[in-house]
């Protein structure tokens, strides 16, 4: 098994994790464990949101750079961990 599909099924065993999407530089799923229609929707959104995020990162400080983006709201919490090839992003239900 890849480390890539080790790490999947490792995030897809916690409790609370409803699913893992990864997606490429271009912003395409290359694997999910969400349903297909909800994955390539949250694969599109979410890349344009770290491309607007590391530009703004970029702005404020020309040597920094976005390692991990955290975004929680009433039913979900969003984890995206930008690499230099893919994203990955986790989405789960917050914990009270």
């Amino acid at each position: 098994m890849s480390e890539v599909e080790e790490t999947i099924r490792r995030l897809s065993a916690k409790k609370n994790v409803q699913g893992v999407v990864i997606v490429n530089q271009l912003g395409l799923m290359i694997r999910s464990t969400l349903d297909a229609s909800l994955a390539k929707q949250y694969a599109t959104l979410m890349s344009d949101l770290v491309r607007m995020a590391r530009d703004s990162v970029t702005q404020l400080d020309a040597e920094n750079e976005l390692k991990f983006l955290r975004i929680r709201t009433k039913k979900h919490e969003i984890m995206i961990c930008p690499e230099r090839e893919y994203l990955m992003i986790v989405v789960q239900t917050p914990e009270a």
